[in-house]
């Protein structure tokens, strides 16, 4: 199988940085997946997103989380997240700081494929 860019060039990052609650690094995880995989979270309807956020847990610290996905325009990112918001998803319960919001970058380089693939020969 060949490798793959990891993103697009002129895409955008959202990029939260989540510290939840002592201790409550496993219940977050739950609460989180319940919802993120639920027909109720709006991020996964719109077509601006191009590849599904992952959570990422801080190898040196069970209660830090970063979230991280891929979208064409952060616009209609800001406009999901509110309404994300606005349903209040348990999970955010279990965060130290409100409100969460993500720092949004811009993908500005990526691996041309031919060098990805010549690195799998």
């Amino acid at each position: 199988m060949a490798l793959v860019a990891l993103a697009k060039k002129g895409n955008f990052f959202h990029v939260y940085d989540f510290r939840v609650k002592p201790g409550t690094g496993d219940r977050f995880i739950e609460l989180f997946n319940e919802f993120d995989y639920s027909d109720d979270n709006p991020m996964h309807k719109s077509s601006a997103q191009v590849k599904d956020g992952v959570l990422c847990r801080d190898v040196d610290d069970e209660d830090h989380f970063y979230l991280i996905g891929e979208w064409r325009d952060i616009d209609i990112h800001r406009k999901i997240r509110e309404e994300m918001v606005a349903m209040a998803p348990e999970f955010v319960t279990l965060l130290e700081k409100l409100p969460f919001a993500p720092i949004y970058a811009e993908i500005v380089t990526e691996t041309p494929q031919a060098i990805l693939d010549r690195a799998q020969a």
